[in-house]
């Protein structure tokens, strides 16, 4: 099968695109024909060997972690798929391997792919739209009414948290630059801030919820804008974010918490109703040929997309 792969750590240049062996499948796994994957900054970060602690030094790699396609094989152990499903999912961190025409998943990292998407916009949702609504629900502990900040609200995170957040009944805030502004309006977003006029730390308004989603702010910058029981979620895992993740668990107060998404069949069961029922969409920036890849991930590292970047397989 065709693959994307690494043999070395660095630039978006040593994706390389090759023939590699199929993967073979475990009892409690699909075998995935993988019609479209999706770009997440974990791939490029993995790539340039900023998580080596956790990925190692075993090559060659096939990086991706969003995927949708249809399946060709089941394991013995697979109860909720037949072949011929057609799918959306994610693969459980470290493991990777979407980048390619076919890919092993486990079952419980994978949903019946919502009818009325293509395979394209399926592929975009799993990484993203868990992380917005784990942060939201599981780490954010949101209720209906509260006063949610999203920061990074045209981000591939931001544009879900936004749109999750209002499913939820919360009063939303979304920050991103000027030109993004009306769109993430059209989100749902009840108040928009452009953080190229305004700081939003410095703001007047306080929020039960602030979800930096592309982890520009930390806790500290935003404790003062936090009403006195408010919590702080973040999306990257950094010595800056963990440690005010453990001082606040034992003390009363404001929190900060860290969300990294974790792959569930039921909350992908979740947003694939949300979508049916025209609650929650996606928003596509652009779209690459598995062969061009190198330039998707270059594209996804300048920050300036709007939505998700889709990556087209078979």
């Amino acid at each position: 099968m065709k693959a994307a792969v690494i043999h070395r750590y660095g630039s978006a240049d040593v994706l390389q695109y090759e023939d590699v062996a199929p993967p073979t499948i475990k009892a409690d796994e699909l075998l995935v024909k993988v019609h479209a994957s999706c770009i997440n900054p974990a791939d490029w970060k993995i790539r340039k060997g900023m998580l080596k602690i956790v990925t190692g030094n075993k090559f060659p790699m096939i990086l991706g972690f969003d995927l949708a396609g249809e399946v060709v094989e089941v394991g013995s152990n697979v109860t909720r798929f037949t072949i011929g499903d057609s799918i959306y999912g994610t693969l459980k961190p470290p493991s990777a391997g979407a980048y390619a025409e076919f890919v092993a998943v486990p079952e419980n990292c994978a949903a019946l792919k919502p009818t009325n998407i293509s395979y394209i916009e399926a592929a975009s949702i799993p990484v993203a739209g868990l992380t917005a609504l784990q942060g939201l629900r599981d780490q954010g502990n949101i209720k209906p009414g509260q006063a949610v900040l999203i920061n990074g609200a045209s981000g591939g995170v931001g544009i879900f948290a936004v749109q999750i957040a209002k499913i939820l009944g919360a009063e939303v805030t979304g920050v991103c630059s000027t030109k993004n502004l009306d769109f993430v309006k059209s989100l749902g977003a009840d108040r928009v801030i452009d953080y190229t006029q305004q700081d939003f730390t410095q703001d007047p308004v306080q929020y039960d919820i602030i979800f930096d989603t592309v982890g520009k702010r930390s806790f500290f910058d935003c404790q003062k804008v936090l009403k006195p029981n408010g919590i702080y979620v973040t999306t990257l895992p950094t010595p800056e974010n963990i440690l005010p993740g453990i001082v606040t668990m034992i003390i009363p107060g404001k929190k900060a918490k860290l969300v990294l998404e974790s792959p569930k069949a039921q909350d992908l069961v979740y947003l694939k109703e949300l979508i049916e029922a025209a609650k929650l969409r996606t928003v596509i920036d652009r779209t690459y040929p598995l062969q061009e890849l190198a330039a998707a991930h270059a594209y996804s590292e300048t920050g300036r997309a709007v939505g998700k970047i889709a990556i087209a397989i078979t």
